[in-house]
Order: C-alpha cells, then structure tokens, then sequence
C-alpha cells in the first residue's frame, strides 16, 4: 500500500450536537446527583431512598478529595517496561488517592411529554470504570473500557414523568498504571429525537480535493427513516453561508453529498480556520433533526524520506504527552482547566498533543481545533498482554474493535486529529501473535477512516524488526531508544520515525543539585530532581539528544515529549520512595507552572518571540564562593554573563555536545549575593536583550497574579491565581515556603489549589498550602451569578493579598 497516496488527507471537524426545540434536544445531567461510594444491592431500583447521600455534579472525580495512603497502591511489582528485572515495593504508581472500590451514582430526569413518539439516546463520554447502567429499576447496559465513549437507545425504558438513572461504577486495583480518577468523570447527557433521525456520530466530513480555488467537502451522513431528504448548509467562521447542498439518494441508511466551497480557508496550528456544516432531515416539508458540526480544511500527507506534511508544507510535530487528569482538580473535565493547559503549551510553542495513553475528552478535541493543536489520539496501553495484572488485557478480545469504532466515529471529524495510535508499549510487541494484533486493530482504524494513518509506541525496537510488527504499521513510532533511530529507519520500509514519546527527563520547579552532572535515575534525601534538566531515566534521555534528531534527520517528523505537564502517579525516579505520588516528568508542575525546562523547549518551538531565561535562582546561602553553574536557555545564538556587574565571558552555541548546542552553559561561576545579568546577542553580535534575576531577602508580602481576572458565571469557569512572596524590595522569594490560608467570597467559591510538590500529602480541596519554591497556585471557581468574587491570601508573618475578580454571564 503507497503510503503517500493512502494518506493524503483533507479535511475534519467537530461533531457536538445542538439541540433544536423542533427536532432534537440534548439534556446534558450536570447538577443533582446523588452519589455513595461503596456496595450496595440495591441502589438500581427507581424507588430507592438515595435522599442521605452526597449531592454532586458530574463531571466528578470521587478519589482527588483523598486523603493521600501509602497503603492505597503499595505493590510488589518489577516494572517491565522500565528494564526491571526483580519485583520491589513501589508507592505512589497511581497517586496514592482512594480510586479503588465500587460507588454509585443516581439522577433524575423528565423528558417532554411526547417522548412514546421520540427516539432517546443516553450518552457517556467516560465513567471510570467497568460501568453497569439502570434506568427505572432496569439494566440498561453496562461497558468496560474507563475512557470509551458509548451510549445506549432507551427508548423502550422511558416512562412518562420522572425517570431515575443509576449508574455503578467500579474500579479494581491493580488495573492502571497511573492515576485513572474515578466515578463519571466526563459528560453524560440524554439526547431525544425523532424516529426519522441521524444516527450517533453519524455524520462523516472529508475533503478528497482542495486548491486555493476550491475544495470538494465530501459529507457522509448516516441516517434513519424513509422518504427523506437532506440538506447541508456550510457557513464560514463568521456564520455567512458558502455552500449548500440537498439529496434524496441513499446508499442504504448512507447519503453522500459532495459540495463546493470557494476559495476555502485552510485549518492549521498557525490558522485554525472552522467552518459549519448544518444538516438538516426532512420528511416532505417537515423538519425531522438538524445537528451543527464544526470543520476545518486541511491536507495531511506522510511520505517517505520527506516526513510529514501539512497543506503542502514540510513540518515536524512539536508535540508533548498528556495524562487526562486535571492537576489538583482530579480527572473531572473542565473546559477552562483544558484551555489553560493548551494556552500556556501554545506559548511554548507546542503544535501538537498526544492523547497517552487513551481516548482523549470530546472538550480537549474541540479547544485543539479552537486553537490549532495537531492531535495524535491514543486508544491503548494494552491488549492481550497484561502489564498490570486487572488492566485491559481482560477485556480486549470482546471491547477492542467496539472501543476503536467509538473512538473514530466520536473524533473522526477533527481536524486537529492527524493521526491514530492504537497502542502504547504493549507487551504483544514480541512474536508473530502480536504482530496480528497489531495488523487487526491497524485494519480497524482503516476501515473506519481511511483517509489517517495509524501508529504504536514501540518501545521494544529490537522484537518489532524481528516479528515484523513495526514494518506493518502506517507510521512506526519509537518511544526513546534514540540509540536505535538509525537502524529503525534502515530496516523499517516506511521511510520516516515518530518520536511518539521522548525525553523522560525529570525535574523539580525550582530545585537545584550540586555538582551539576548528567546522570540517570539520579535519588536525593529530599526525593527532588534538579532542574538544571540532565537527569533522565534508566529507559530514556535529555531533550538536547532529540533535538538533534529532530533537526538532523529529514525522515523523523517529530517529538512528543513525556510530558506537558507532571500528572498524579508514576512518581520515577522515587516510586520506591514515599511520599513521592507524582510525577516529575513535566514541562510544567502539576499546578501548571513552568519548570526551567519550558524555556528550553521554548527557544526551539516558538519562532515568533523571544526566549531568554537564567537558570538557577540566585539564593544560595552558605554557598558563598562555590562553583555553582549557570545556564541561559535562549533563542538567540549567544550571550555574555555578568555577576554582580562582572563579566563571565561569552557563550556561544556550538556543535561541540548536544548541550553546547542548544544551551549556554556558564560552567564555572561561583556563588556570590546579589544580581546575575545576561545580556543576548544577534547574529551580527549586537546587544538585543537583557534580563537580571536577584538574590531576595527575607519574605514580606504575598503577591497574587491571576491568569484571567473575568470569568463566566456558569458554576464551572475558573480563574487560576499564582500565589507567590516577595521580599521589602519587590523581589521574588525563590526558595520560600510559608504556609498560607486562602478565602474566597462573594459570586464565586474556592476550588482548589496545587504547589507542584511531587511529595506533597497536604489535600487540594481544603483552603490552605505550603509555598514550594516559592509558588503555588489557587484555583477560584465562578457561581451561577454576576458578580464580584474576592480572593484573600494569608500567612503568619506575611503581609497578606486581595484581588477581586469578575463573574459575567
């Protein structure tokens, strides 16, 4: 099969569907809940008396309250994947939260009064996990994968009035190999139609042609009833009609329209131009249903010894890895915890999000399309081959092909989405039985979409040259295994790599070690890893060594690097040691905040502004005299370095090691108080910027400085503050950590708060913290009403801080 022309793509989009009072409506089940965890017989019957339970809003994450327990995922275990050979005691590999265990959760909804009339849809977008569902004391359905979306006609069990949802979920233990959340976790919404209806998911947009001129919109619509007619309207981003289009014809349940849009706008990180396509069924002259679905034009292609294509232009993927848990707010979908997350990796410069290692949230999809995001959507991180003893393995032979379907017929409409991967270091990498597997689910994804190609994680290079597993797939993809880049690309007929997960280098916002070496697995007393940004793992590297991948070699066509932002679980290098429950992989702290490593991705990544960041701080007492290193990431090629106003020569990148290239490295300062200066030049070695950091002295005020000071007052918004302390001077306290007390009044409630310490055991939810390296961040949540919503920070000895945000409908 030619590579280049099977997938040479076009176009893709969005799929929420919007609810038309003739047609169509979508109840989404936000508020009212009852919910309790633990067993219990019989909480699925209609008449159960639920009125002592807990009243929650879904999406919910049961387990992020805590409290954090050693106890909670202690395991005698050797993890394969990372070489280990001898099974140790490790802590903290799912986050140490109360995940584990069965709960329930129960609704109530009324549904219009011609419902006996109506075709009705429950739909999940994820319960975590193994959900069973009832609907008036009888069982609906019940699912397995945690992080598929599926949905079930209940048409038949609508009663009129009142009807009474209950939902069990359960997740055992040892079955993830990271923090999974618990409980409903993502949207569940009901959905009532006609008879004569579009089907779930049912609509299918691609562009088999585009020129500057034109594009031919190919629009797939599969839908129910007889003697009807569709017609499909495309407006542009400003909501003005470019095309239209009407059939009769259809191909079974299928029609087919293929419509002409002029002078189209193409989507791209750079331009992520959408447009709408509004479908509308008719019987006769009455409206059936309509549903709205945003879409973008664009080409992919992938071909050998070139890479990787968007709109005709060579790129590479600026990508990173993301787990789906929100930080301090669980695994809970929030939309403006998503668009955080995506605008501060916008500022690095990232064009690109892996889904590691699952279907990724509707909400991540359609801000990815918002803001011009690339997306490699993940389905597994297992088959049949167990990594954790109740992980997917037992459920792959009956959900796999059902979870890969949903996934598809859910996201295919992205245009965000330029890839699939059905797998992340499986075990079935070994022999022929695995290479089936892999060619099956491959086949899977072609069948229903055949216009992107389909990768794995491999992280066992060697076993996929030899059982012919990677040769199969569309696009092979190494995670780590730099060493192994050259041969993968000789022996593999493909013509090009996927770094699909690289770096793995850790690291602890603000925290320094001496002497400044490069070393592996590198453990401390206080269980930090230094954020000079050259202690990696035993599997993996430093990003200086994928860079010059990325730059050297023409058939690799991106990174993405492990990880965007550190997430609960997985605390390596320290997951035999407790209290460690995090990870310290990330570009950014589990509060969002930027380690040092940003700026290092960020000379590379962002093209348009200028990097210029000094590492370490500069408070060092009792280091007086001694040889502590200073780096500066930058975009400029060179920069002289000033202590105290003398100078420590000039650096200037060069090919001499991976570091040298990408990073000026001031090896041999010694500590003195007071101000380090670095002054960048151009190519023609004129002075163009400058910054300074300081030696503070001791703390005096707190300091509060929100993301955004205006909020929508919906009762899910958020504006996320960093809390920080200064000393009498204004300078920033690096190394402080106060404990402080947080109040928040008026249109607005707070929400949590998060300091990035991977060994922290103080709780999110409750209002007070420890600074950590002299940061922490608290999140303020909006009301329902307009308003002022005022935030008050105190701690003993501090001078203490207001600010006053904004809730507006």
């Amino acid at each position: 099969m030619n590579l280049k022309t099977l997938f040479s793509l076009f176009v893709f989009m969005i799929t929420p569907l919007i609810g038309i009072a003739q047609s169509r409506e979508t109840i989404i089940l936000t508020d009212n809940w009852k919910f309790q965890k633990g067993k219990n017989d019989n909480a699925f019957q209609k008449q159960f008396n639920d009125s002592n339970w807990e009243t929650v809003s879904v999406p919910h994450d049961w387990a992020i309250y805590g409290p954090f327990d050693k106890e909670i995922d202690k395991q005698e275990v050797a993890i394969l994947q990372n070489g280990e050979k001898d099974a140790t005691e490790k802590t903290g590999r799912t986050g140490a939260l109360p995940h584990v265990g069965s709960a329930w959760y129960r609704n109530k909804f009324t549904l219009p009064a011609n419902h006996e009339e109506k075709k009705v849809i429950l739909l999940f977008e994820g319960a975590m996990s193994e959900p069973q569902v009832y609907l008036n004391g009888k069982k609906v359905g019940e699912w397995a994968y945690g992080y598929s979306y599926f949905y079930f006609d209940i048409s038949d069990l609508i009663q009129k009035g009142e009807n009474t949802l209950a939902v069990r979920v359960s997740n055992m233990e040892y079955a993830s190999r990271w923090y999974p959340g618990a409980g409903l976790y993502r949207k569940v919404s009901v959905i009532v139609k006609n008879n004569e209806s579009i089907n779930q998911w049912g609509t299918y947009i691609t562009t088999p042609f585009i020129s500057n001129d034109i594009a031919k919109v190919n629009i797939k619509t599969m839908a129910s009833g007889e003697n009807t007619e569709l017609i499909t309207t495309i407006y542009n981003a400003n909501g003005d009609k470019v095309a239209s289009g009407k059939t009769k014809h259809q191909f079974g349940d299928e029609f087919e329209q293929n419509i002409t849009v002029e002078n189209p706008n193409r989507w791209s990180p750079e331009t992520p131009y959408l447009y709408t396509a509004k479908t509308q069924l008719f019987v006769g002259e009455e409206l059936k249903d309509e549903i709205s679905t945003r879409f973008g034009i664009r080409e992919i292609k992938y071909e050998q010894n070139k890479g990787f294509s968007l709109n005709g232009e060579v790129r590479k993927f600026k990508g990173v890895c993301l787990h789906h848990d929100l930080g301090p707010l669980g695994t809970a979908v929030n939309i403006a915890a998503l668009r955080r997350q995506l605008t501060i990796l916008k500022d690095m410069g990232c064009d690109a999000i892996r889904s590691s290692h699952n279907m990724p949230s509707l909400e991540q999809l359609e801000i990815c399309d918002e803001m011009g995001f690339m997306f490699l959507a993940e389905s597994f991180d297992e088959w049949a081959k167990p990594k954790v003893e109740n992980g997917y393995n037992r459920f792959f032979d009956e959900y796999a092909e059902k979870d890969i379907v949903n996934l598809v017929r859910a996201t295919r409409n992205h245009p965000s989405i330029v890839m699939w991967s059905s797998g992340n270091e499986v075990p079935d990498q070994w022999g022929s039985e695995g290479a089936k597997r892999a060619k099956w689910l491959q086949d899977i994804f072609h069948r229903e979409d055949p216009t992107r190609p389909v990768t794995v994680g491999m992280d066992q290079v060697k076993a996929t040259l030899e059982s012919g597993f990677g040769a199969l797939l569309d696009i092979p993809g190494l995670n780590y295994r730099v060493h192994l880049y050259e041969e993968a690309y000789e022996k593999f007929p493909q013509g090009l790599i996927l770094g699909s997960e690289t770096a793995s280098t850790v690291s602890s916002r603000g925290v320094y070690k001496f002497p400044v070496l490069q070393e592996s697995m590198k453990q401390y007393d206080d269980f930090q890893s230094s954020s000079y940004d050259l202690e990696y793992c035993s599997w993996s590297n430093v990003p200086d060594d994928d860079f010059v991948l990325q730059d050297d070699k023409q058939w690799v066509i991106g990174e993405f690097v492990w990880t965007g932002f550190d997430y609960l679980g997985e605390p390596t290098p320290y997951d035999e040691s407790w209290p460690s429950r995090s990870s310290y992989f990330g570009i950014n702290d589990l509060a969002g905040l930027p380690k040092d490593r940003f700026y290092l991705y960020r000379s590379r990544w962002n093209t348009t502004d200028e990097t210029l960041h000094i590492l370490p701080h500069w408070n060092w007492e009792g280091r007086e005299g001694e040889i502590t290193p200073v780096f500066v990431y930058t975009n400029f090629q060179s920069a002289e370095l000033f202590v105290n106003g003398k100078s420590m020569g000039v650096q200037e990148k060069n090919h001499s090691s991976p570091q040298n290239r990408y990073r000026l490295m001031w090896m041999d300062v010694k500590y003195e108080p007071g101000t380090l200066k670095v002054v960048a030049f151009d190519k023609q070695g004129k002075a163009v910027l400058e910054k300074e950091i300081h030696t503070a002295g001791k703390p005096y005020k707190i300091v509060l400085d929100p993301d955004r000071k205006t909020i929508k007052a919906n009762g899910k918004d958020l504006s996320y503050v960093t809390v920080s302390v200064v000393d009498k001077n204004g300078i920033k306290c690096p190394t402080a950590t106060n404990q402080l007390k947080f109040k928040v009044s008026g249109k607005g409630s707070f929400r949590a708060t998060c300091n990035g310490d991977a060994t922290s055991l103080e709780m999110f939810h409750l209002p007070t913290m420890k600074l950590f390296s002299g940061k922490l961040v608290v999140t303020v949540q909006s009301g329902k009403e307009e308003g002022e919503i005022k935030l008050y920070v105190e701690g003993s000895g501090l001078k203490d801080a207001e600010i006053v945000l904004q809730s507006q409908k």
